[in-house]
């Protein structure tokens, strides 16, 4: 799977936990009929909005993404390409996450409200990254896939060749 279309994914099922946590937060609360639970839940995805975006502000990649980048293997051949093997194998702890907050709605709302103000956070914190690792490809002439790894080992990356975008410059050269 390529790194970029992993890093988009991994923004909208983020996204999709979050709504998907509010959603509980907001059937639990009306169900106890209790206003409060929901009014403290909502300053909380606001606050998360806020500090999800002053996180994700920038436009370069995150050091622990250039960490990876630079690290990356070079390769020849292009590997598996699984999509959804490879979302499981990176993934899982936001699928623990969403399905414990989920079950423990029972003990209270509070519990899916706080998990999806993090959740909100973790989706608006990376939502540039897609871009940016796509310019770097795009400049160096390369691609990125994401390696198969067991599921508690660090993320390793194969960089395969790739087509490199040449602009041109006001004199004509590149």
């Amino acid at each position: 799977m390529r790194f970029v279309e992993f890093l988009r994914a991994t923004v909208l099922l983020s996204g999709g936990a979050a709504t998907t946590l509010a959603v509980l937060t907001l059937v639990a609360a009306t169900r106890d009929q209790d206003d409060s639970v929901a009014l403290y839940a909502t300053g909380w995805w606001v606050v998360a909005t806020l500090i999800g975006t002053w996180i994700g502000r920038r436009n370069e990649v995150n050091p622990p993404i250039a960490r990876l980048l630079a690290d990356a293997k070079a390769g020849t051949m292009m590997p598996d390409i699984r999509p959804g093997s490879t979302m499981v194998n990176r993934l899982w702890p936001l699928l623990v996450v969403v399905i414990a907050a989920a079950a423990m709605t029972w003990a209270g709302p509070q519990i899916p409200g706080i998990a999806a103000g993090f959740t909100i956070i973790w989706a608006l914190a990376w939502r540039r990254q897609e871009h940016a690792v796509a310019a770097i490809e795009e400049r160096d002439g390369v691609t990125f896939f994401v390696e198969r790894t067991s599921p508690v080992r660090p993320m390793q990356l194969l960089r395969l060749p790739g087509f490199r975008r040449e602009r041109p410059t006001i004199n004509g050269s590149v």
